[in-house]
């Protein structure tokens, strides 16, 4: 079993910063891609950035310029800067895994809300 684990949500002004924080753990061989998915309400998760053991970080459209990815083997973290209204939002982070014996398959976090506001 895989387990992908989110912290560092909650209620941030506007304008403020957040890092939010992922972990793995559990029986796997290796982790090829970590990263981050957002969803705000009524919509579907759009993919914020991710990292590729090979190919490195990608970034997606969400929140261009105002966050930075970075991970550490089976950690990853999203720094979010000038927090606006709009970033309220649930932040997901996933992890691609390889187990033994088996073809790569991506894991979950429950997700960690971070609300913008005043």
């Amino acid at each position: 079993q895989v387990h992908v684990s989110e912290s560092g949500g909650g209620l941030v002004q506007p304008g403020g910063s957040l890092k939010l924080s992922c972990s793995v753990s559990g029986n796997f061989f290796s982790i090829s891609t970590m990263g981050w998915y957002v969803q705000t309400p009524g919509n579907q998760r759009v993919f914020v950035a991710h990292v590729h053991t090979g190919t490195g970080t990608k970034y997606g459209d969400f929140m261009q310029g105002r966050f930075t990815i970075s991970r550490d083997k089976t950690t990853a973290s999203l720094q979010i800067n000038t927090l606006k209204p709009e970033d309220t939002a649930v932040y997901y982070c996933f992890a691609d895994a390889v187990r033994v014996g088996r073809p790569v398959n991506r894991y979950w976090g429950q997700g960690t809300q971070v609300t913008v506001s005043s």
